[in-house]
């Protein structure tokens, strides 16, 4: 069963490459921290605050185009951890069919905020990131 998150953090270090976001459980406890690019960090962080930019970012364009084209993003499923790894998947309906996309949680989490959907995560990722810790 899927567990719904929420973003409730953005850490940017200036001085290392690896930044971290937080997703929160909406109905728990539990957080999963993951580490991402300082792009994809800059770029979560514009859209919580509502930075304008002059023209499209990437994840802009990303949802333009799915919109474009005739799809609709429904949310964003962090699907697996494999070696230190979290995989993601972009949902569209697509003329009433659900279309997966692979994607990096990164570029999934940027794309939930800037089209305004949900976030989940498999129950068995959480599981997997603590075992991923030991």
């Amino acid at each position: 069963m899927p567990i719904q998150l929420e973003l409730k953090r953005i850490i940017i270090n200036e001085i290392d490459e690896d930044q971290v976001i937080v997703l929160n459980e909406i109905d728990g406890d539990r957080s999963l921290p993951i580490v991402i690019g300082l792009f994809e960090a800059t770029s979560i962080e514009r859209r919580v605050k509502g930075i304008p930019t002059p023209r499209p970012l990437t994840h802009d364009l990303i949802v333009n185009a799915i919109e474009t084209l005739g799809g609709t993003i429904r949310d964003i499923s962090i699907s697996e951890l494999k070696n230190h790894t979290y995989f993601a998947k972009l949902r569209v309906d697509h003329d009433g069919e659900i279309v997966e996309l692979d994607c990096r949680p990164s570029d999934a989490v940027a794309i939930a905020i800037t089209a305004r959907v949900p976030i989940y995560v498999n129950e068995t990722v959480f599981g997997d990131s603590s075992d991923d810790e030991e």
